[in-house]
């Protein structure tokens, strides 16, 4: 019988894993979800749910709840991510999809963020203030976008290695606009990042570039995505007979010997388990089984600390990139790995998760920033390590006892020193990251009774801040050229396809589900030989008049 091998269980192959089912006819006893962890990028859990994963560290304090990061969902341009879910029934209303779950709550809950961007003076939209709602192009900056968005993708080799910072080489003002401090910090961009990629955010995304100051085209799902998404996706596979092994680290493939040395047939899947046994072995692919790899994860070589515990940083290369590592040095087509997972200072970042005993902080943030939970993505755009955070609709995760709050944050330079605690963020216990912010919402804390007068009561509600430093964070933005990424399906593959944010598509963006579940489609239906005219359609924005015509007047807003 015919099998189908999944090398790690984030999205993009729980998506194969769906695809194989819905539409190639496979039987869930046909699949094999090979992985290293449960929760991937996709938000996450209680502390202590991850202490039997890959990645996790010691801590003296495992109270809480953990978020290594957050995803941002799009309403009209994520087509693969809605009609994968509308396939999945949910968990919590029986009858309904979890497409129906996530856009049900959306649209009760619409976002409305009125405190995007923060500088010592405040927010800047208030009355007098440096409004946000202006982009503040000059005229160079202008005509330099206008010219990476006109660029024909055919020509994409124009842009090969090519920073942001280089693009704009000759208007370095632009890094002093709205419009870079909301692009960077909504989508994790560096200035070392690469232009190719932020020309398809500028064409894919462009929608929302007239709205991009009150993030209303933001969906956000009932609770974390963890439990929103994955985990129905993960149980409509088991429940389909797929089968999960969570401990098993596949170390390297066994190939075919054949005349040319370029067809691509996985014969063997060499690993590890993952546990005190140390065991290994190989999986056995024969002639018509197909093999789908996760070729690079974000969250890889990740590091975890607590409320008093800074984070011991992780030098190991990560293991998925590892994997494909291997397999590009005896294949010419498959990219060059070492362009997104050998320069660290591209993509690294930290975040962390807040968990609080009472709803105090929540309520003096609310106050701040003047707007409630489930609208905001706050960044104060004066801080040396770049300090955003977002808090959720609550509660953010089921297990979340009504008097808790949980929200999240991140530093984007965390080799800077805080503002507030005279120490790279990257340094940084928990308790010193809460402090950090303290600092910053008093500065912009208008009121008499101060948020600083409470210091010592908002600490003594926290129950944990847990940081995680993700070397690879961003490793998808990195510069690159084309050829880098290996196609889905390679060049002379008979049964090996890359599903994840580092193989290649056309179009479409990189740091969204919708990239690894489209990656998952096309994996599936050409190793199936199912017609890609039967696609997903996606829409093209940036063809339509009306867009362009809103985008032109928020370029000269």
């Amino acid at each position: 019988m015919r099998h189908a091998y999944m090398i790690g269980t984030g999205i993009g192959n729980l998506a194969a894993g769906i695809y194989l089912i819905r539409d190639g006819g496979f039987q869930g006893s046909q699949i094999t979800m090979l992985g290293l962890e449960q929760h991937g990028a996709n938000d996450g859990a209680t502390a202590k749910a991850y202490e039997d994963e890959y990645w996790y560290h010691d801590m003296t304090n495992t109270k809480g709840f953990l978020a290594k990061g957050g995803r941002m969902l799009n309403e009209e341009t994520y087509e693969n991510l809605w009609d994968i879910l509308a396939s999945v029934p949910s968990l919590d209303h029986p009858g309904q999809s979890v497409t129906d779950d996530i856009l049900n709550f959306d649209h009760a809950h619409p976002t409305h963020d009125v405190a995007r961007l923060i500088d010592k003076q405040g927010i800047r939209n208030q009355p007098n203030h440096n409004n946000y709602r202006h982009m503040q192009f000059n005229n160079k900056d202008r005509a330099l976008l206008t010219k990476l968005m006109l660029l024909p993708e055919k020509d994409e080799e124009q842009l090969n290695d090519i920073s942001i910072e280089t693009w704009f080489k000759n208007s370095p003002h632009i890094f002093t606009t709205n419009f870079w401090y909301m692009w960077q910090t909504t989508f994790a961009f560096k200035k070392a990042s690469s232009a190719m990629e932020l020309r398809r955010y500028m064409n894919r995304m462009i929608l929302e570039f007239s709205r991009i100051n009150t993030l209303e085209g933001v969906t956000r799902s009932p609770y974390n995505q963890y439990e929103s998404i994955i985990l129905p996706m993960r149980h409509y596979l088991a429940e389909r007979g797929v089968t999960f092994i969570n401990n098993r680290k596949v170390t390297a493939f066994e190939f075919a010997d054949t005349p040319l040395q370029d067809d691509i047939i996985v014969t063997g899947l060499k690993y590890e388990v993952v546990d005190e046994t140390k065991q290994t072995g190989t999986i056995k692919v024969q002639p018509d089984d197909l093999v789908f790899d996760t070729n690079g994860s974000i969250t890889d070589s990740s590091s975890i600390g607590d409320l008093d515990t800074p984070i011991k940083e992780d030098l190991r290369y990560a293991p998925s990139a590892q994997l494909w590592r291997r397999a590009a040095k005896q294949f010419y087509s498959l990219g060059h790995p070492d362009k997104f997972f050998n320069d660290r200072s591209q993509s690294e970042w930290v975040s962390f998760t807040v968990t609080t005993n009472n709803h105090d902080l929540l309520n003096q943030i609310t106050r701040i920033t003047q707007q409630e939970p489930g609208n905001a993505l706050n960044t104060w755009i004066d801080s040396k390590a770049l300090l955003s955070i977002v808090v959720h609709h609550q509660p953010h995760f089921k297990a979340q006892k009504p008097n808790e709050t949980v929200f999240w944050g991140y530093f984007l330079n965390p080799r800077q020193n805080g503002d507030y605690v005279q120490k790279p963020a990257i340094e940084m216990t928990g308790r010193e990251m809460l402090e950090e912010l303290l600092g910053h919402l008093a500065q912009v804390d208008t009121a008499k009774d101060n948020i600083a007068l409470h210091t010592e009561a908002l600490m003594a509600s926290v129950v944990n801040v847990i940081p995680v430093y993700m070397p690879y964070a961003s490793a998808l933005f990195n510069r690159r050229a084309v050829g880098d990424r290996p196609a889905v399906v390679p060049k002379h593959s008979k049964n090996l396809a890359f599903v994840s944010q580092f193989c290649e598509m056309p179009f479409d963006m990189v740091f969204t589900e919708q990239y690894s579940i489209r990656a998952a489609q096309i994996a599936v239906y050409t190793l199936l030989g199912i017609p890609l005219t039967h696609l997903t359609p996606v829409h093209h924005y940036e063809k339509d008049i009306e867009v362009m015509a809103r985008a032109t007047k928020t370029m000269f807003r």
